[in-house]
């Protein structure tokens, strides 16, 4: 394994990507409204990638044809966009990367659209929590094996389910490099982090144990389901291991 560690310049190349990911994320979640379709979701993407001269990170990559990853409910992962409009009570987890300067973001989140049931609230919120948790222990010095750890015992403190199969990633000249970030582990296990490392930390979780088993969709060989057809939440920053902490790269221009 062969991880690429970034100098600082690198990673001012990063953050500018990052930044405009999360510009463009946010405005993608803004659209998951009642009556849009993920396609029209799609379109928002393509629009600004258009705009500001910037290309998809996903579109085309190992033969992905969206601009981004839009997965509804049970979907974990990888949705593909498309005509399924967006009904009051669905999650919808908009998943998202610009390339620029030859560099890569990656980052989601997941949109409650009208949604009453206090136990899909707590889902969503609790996965905001696990994202806070991995990236509050991230930083240099730290094994993998404690972020995941991190985020592995706020879900299952909640009850809830933590998706084995699909983790975390290096990301930077491409959307996946190594090394994994599982969202599950033991402390002091793992590689070491180090700083000019920047990793993609993303927890899914699902509102079921037993929906934590997936399935990827043989109808198009990408949309990652939950087994039972439970709901499923899923967040991610891309951040940058630094000297004393870490660095969330994919918060957007303004944040304070």
């Amino acid at each position: 394994m062969k991880v690429d560690i970034k100098t600082k310049a690198e990673i001012d190349k990063m953050r500018v990507a990052c930044r405009m990911s999360a510009e463009v994320r946010d405005l993608a979640a803004a659209a998951a409204v009642p009556g849009a379709t993920t396609g029209d979701i799609d379109r928002v993407v393509r629009e600004y990638c258009l705009k500001n001269k910037v290309a998809a990170s996903f579109l085309g990559y190992a033969g992905f044809p969206g601009a981004l990853c839009v997965s509804v409910n049970d979907e974990v992962i990888h949705g593909i966009p498309g005509d399924r409009m967006i009904m009051p009570g669905d999650i919808v987890k908009c998943d998202v990367g610009v390339n620029t300067l030859g560099f890569n973001g990656d980052t989601s989140r997941t949109v409650m659209v009208g949604v009453s049931d206090p136990e899909v609230i707590r889902l969503v919120e609790t996965t905001k929590k696990c994202l806070a948790a991995g990236i509050a222990a991230a930083g240099p010095g730290v094994h993998l094996g404690d972020v995941g750890y991190a985020i592995q015992r706020v879900a299952e403190d909640a009850g809830f389910g933590i998706v084995r199969d699909w983790i975390g990633h290096g990301v930077g000249r491409t959307v996946h490099e190594d090394p994994e970030v599982p969202n599950y582990g033991k402390p002091g296990t793992k590689m070491v982090l180090k700083p000019g490392m920047t990793i993609a930390i993303e927890p899914m979780i699902t509102l079921t144990e037993k929906g934590a088993k997936t399935y990827v969709d043989k109808s198009n060989g990408w949309t990652v389901i939950t087994r039972d057809h439970c709901m499923a939440a899923h967040f991610e920053h891309t951040v940058a291991i630094t000297d004393d902490g870490c660095e969330v790269l994919t918060l957007p221009a303004d944040y304070p």
